[in-house]
């Protein structure tokens, strides 16, 4: 069930699914989507926290429709919790289908950075 009739947060990335990633059905891999949605929560955590982010669980992720070659990927992300060195975020990837230009939420999911130091431990994030 999609409970999303339009995408919400801010456009993060966008790119289009070739053939490459593909699996034996002609369908993208759900692990080379997984990437995009955990790319485009990087650029947002980055953006929020001032500093290096790293990304330490995928909290939920739901796939709803499968995504074929040549559809546009859209990544939108919102932050939904702000923590003393944790960023939680929903990610949506809707798709605009090559074949008829119309719009599909396929999948979302809740991912969780992390704030970290020069020397990869958690440190603290000066939320404005």
């Amino acid at each position: 069930m999609n409970q999303y009739e339009k995408p919400e947060g801010e456009l993060v990335i966008q790119t289009i699914a070739m053939p490459a990633d593909t699996n034996v059905y002609g369908d993208i891999f759900g692990g080379w989507l997984l990437s995009q949605m955990d790319l485009g929560g990087s650029v947002l955590a980055h953006r929020v926290a001032g500093m290096r982010t790293t990304t330490v669980a995928i909290d939920s992720m739901i796939f709803l429709k499968p995504v074929k070659v040549g559809d546009r990927v859209a990544c939108y992300a919102k932050v939904i919790h702000e923590g003393r060195t944790s960023i939680g975020i929903q990610i949506q990837v809707w798709v605009v289908r090559m074949q008829d230009g119309s719009l599909h939420h396929v999948t979302h999911g809740k991912f969780t950075f992390v704030a970290i130091d020069h020397e990869g431990r958690p440190c603290s994030i000066k939320w404005k």
